[in-house]
Formats: C-alpha cells, sequence, structure tokens
C-alpha cells in the first residue's frame, strides 16, 4: 500500500532531519565519514522498516524508491559537510529537530498501518515504533543506552502524537488535517518535556 501525496512529504522531511540528527549524533561520538553516513541512513530509515515489515507491506517503502536512501543520505552528507557548525548548535536547538522528526515519523506511521487495516491501538504503536525505531538502532550502534528509555517523555509524546492521529482519522478529519494534528500533539509534548525536564517516574 503506498503513501498519499501527504504522507510521502511528511515521510521525507521526517527522514532527513533524522538523518541530519543521526550524523550529527555520529559526528559528535568520532565515527568517521563513513561510519556517519551509515548511522545517519539507519536512524532515517530504522523506524519506517520496521514498521513496513510488521504491518507485511514488503518490500518497504524505503526500498521501493531510490529517493529515500538518496535523501537520508543527504542528511547525513549536510551534517557531515557542515559539523564544525552543527557541533555548535545548542543540545536544545538538537533535540528540537529529533523531536520534529519523531513527530512526522509518528503520525506518518500511525496512519499507514491505520490505512492497512490495523486496530486503532495496533495503529498507534506501530506509529510509535515508527518515530523511535531508528533512533533505537541508532544509539546502540553508538554504544549508548537508547533515548527513548531514559530521555524525557519521549515514547510517550510519539504513542500521544499517534493516537492523535488515529482518532482524527477515525472521525474523518482531512487527512492532512489529522496528520497535522497529530504531529502538534506529538512535537509539543516532547518540546515541553524538553524545556522544562519532565521525566516519568523512576524506581530508584
Amino acid at each position: 500500500m503506498r503513501l498519499g501525496r501527504p504522507m510521502v512529504v511528511a515521510d521525507l522531511l521526517a527522514t532527513f532531519v533524522f538523518a541530519l540528527q543521526g550524523g550529527a549524533t555520529s559526528g559528535a561520538a568520532g565515527l568517521d565519514v563513513f561510519g556517519i553516513l551509515v548511522v545517519a541512513l539507519v536512524a532515517a530509515l530504522g523506524g519506517g522498516v520496521l514498521r513496513d515489515v510488521l504491518i507485511g507491506d514488503v518490500p518497504p517503502d524505503a526500498f521501493r524508491s531510490t529517493v529515500y536512501p538518496v535523501v537520508a543520505f543527504g542528511g547525513g552528507a549536510v551534517a557531515t559537510l557542515m559539523f564544525g557548525l552543527v557541533r555548535e548548535l545548542p543540545p536544545l536547538l538538537l533535540g528540537s529537530l529529533d523531536a520534529a522528526g519523531l513527530a512526522l515519523f509518528a503520525v506518518v506511521g500511525a496512519a499507514k498501518a491505520y490505512d492497512h487495516g490495523m486496530k486503532p491501538l495496533l495503529a498507534a504503536l506501530l506509529g510509535t515504533l515508527s518515530g523511535v525505531g531508528g533512533g533505537v538502532v541508532r544509539d546502540l550502534l553508538l554504544g549508548q543506552v537508547p533515548l527513548v528509555l531514559n530521555s524525557q517523555v519521549y515514547a510517550v509524546a510519539a504513542l500521544a502524537g499517534a493516537a492523535a492521529t488515529v482518532a482524527l482519522l477515525r472521525l474523518r478529519v482531512p487527512r492532512a488535517a489529522a496528520l497535522g494534528g497529530g504531529a502538534v500533539v506529538c512535537l509539543v509534548l516532547r518540546l515541553l518535556a524538553l524545556w522544562n525536564s519532565w521525566q516519568l517516574p523512576r524506581l530508584v
């Protein structure tokens, strides 16, 4: 099942943003140029590939066209060529870029899963996986505890945005509005968590 035009645009934007953020993170970790491009590719495409495999839409969208890999490598290349500038960016700005990619991937993933016939809860969960999957693989490659497991309201924000998207689609809200509404929910929640250092309860 192919994505509609609004979803393709959102998916490609998220791909570029996650590749840029993944490239910047791996560059700061000391990887060489090849390593940066590999991590950028995985961060940008990993979540969508996992989503498509789980809903049975194979080969995944990322492998049906050269557009996705080119956009992902482009984001990694920008991070590499402008690393001196990217390295000086405030952590909050990089976190905001990550939040934007998270929001876009979460809502596109949820909408695609819902269109594929998944129940609303499963569609929201798959949207969450779309948002966090690439970042999890990125962090594992860099030898770090995945951000989703220890950061302020990360997966929760993705789940909220994905759930909002599915709810709006069930209410027959126009697709672009449903995607935009879900993305705003995710983005605002994640940014508020970053700005206010919100954390979920810990046991110790």
